[in-house]
């Protein structure tokens, strides 16, 4: 994934410092060509139709701020602690944590170049979140 960023400095300080992404080194060709490769671990994909996104969101109680085509969902050990965290940071509450029925406690915030981050801490391990209704892959359905 790659973050156009315009205010290049605040995003990489959200990532690196704020969330505590290590940095690795990265060409560019110096002045204002310049770019950061940031580990955020273990990624997956998240494919959702409309329908899904607009459950997510109301269950993320952020209905009065839909979130965009492309949302970031980080892991955390505590989310109430990230939120914190990234308040102290200046990025702006969307919404504070909230028990899924997915067995995640999530928040959203405001990150940097206008992207919506989803900080979320299982709170169950996958093998016991798929013991409960809902839990299926789409080939399952």
């Amino acid at each position: 994934m790659i973050i156009e960023a315009a205010d290049f400095d605040e995003a990489v300080h959200f990532y690196r410092d704020v969330l505590g992404m290590p940095e690795q080194p990265a060409f560019a060709t110096g002045g204002d060509d310049r770019v950061s490769i940031l580990h955020a671990g273990l990624a997956t994909i998240e494919i959702a139709t409309s329908e899904h996104i607009r459950s997510i969101d109301q269950i993320e109680d952020a209905p009065h701020d839909p979130s965009s085509k492309l949302r970031i969902a980080l892991e955390v050990d505590d989310t109430e602690a990230a939120v914190r965290v990234a308040q102290g940071a200046g990025m702006e509450l969307i919404s504070g944590p909230v028990k899924t029925p997915f067995r995640s406690l999530n928040a959203r915030i405001q990150g940097p170049a206008k992207w919506q981050v989803t900080l979320f801490q299982e709170l169950e391990s996958l093998e016991q979140r798929t013991q409960h209704e809902g839990f299926s892959t789409d080939s399952e359905r």
